[in-house]
């Protein structure tokens, strides 16, 4: 269990974000997480909120990551949560149904999204059962996106393609969190774009 914060700019209005990595071996100490490091460092450069992390390394276990879910949303106050890890079809791989059993509302574009981005590179992107749900309580409300496993894939998913001049080929799922944020009344989420823009009808941006 980590808490860690990356206050950036004042002005802005700060972020708390859930990062769990979901996998048995390495919340066994069989080998390093590469998860939550890889998550931390892409939204320490993305955002330019004030961001406060918390972060949990578990097992593959439905309840464990259901719970765990419940608790960053409902008692730590996040306002957003991404998983990395156990959304393949392996016996093991439970991640989705326990962010379904954690939610709400089911927000599927994500994952439509997420696979759309991984087939550039792998025909097994089919595979992949990534999904996005909300969960509301008591007046609070949290988007939770669960991502692939492996570094790059979560790079990309996040921040989409680009050609070699650096223009957007296919979005990543991150352009339109911030503007689900708004929506579900939580904090103006600023993006640093040369990394990833924020969309947002003209009505919704702020001056």
């Amino acid at each position: 269990m980590q808490h860690t914060q990356n206050p950036i700019s004042n002005s802005a209005d700060s972020i708390k974000i859930g990062l769990i990595s979901i996998s048995d071996r390495a919340s066994q100490g069989i080998y390093a997480d590469e998860g939550l490091p890889t998550l931390q460092t892409w939204l320490s450069n993305a955002v330019l909120n004030p961001c406060f992390f918390e972060q949990r390394l578990i097992p593959d276990d439905r309840k464990t990551i259901s719970n765990t879910i419940v608790e960053l949303v409902d008692l730590k106050g996040c306002d957003l949560v991404l998983t990395t890890g156990g959304t393949g079809p392996s016996r093991r791989d439970v991640t989705p149904e326990a962010t379904l059993d954690a939610s709400t509302r089911s927000m599927p574009g994500f994952g439509e999204q997420m696979r759309q981005i991984s087939l550039h590179f792998v025909p097994t992107a089919i595979l992949s059962r990534q999904t996005a749900v909300l969960r509301e309580i008591d007046g609070h409300a949290a988007l939770v996106v669960n991502l692939p496993g492996q570094p790059k894939a979560i790079q990309e998913t996040l921040e989409g393609l680009k050609d070699a001049t650096g223009k957007s080929l296919v979005p990543g799922i991150f352009a339109a969190i911030p503007y689900c944020i708004d929506l579900i009344g939580g904090p103006y989420i600023q993006t640093n774009e040369a990394i990833i823009k924020a969309f947002r009808p003209k009505n919704a941006i702020k001056k």
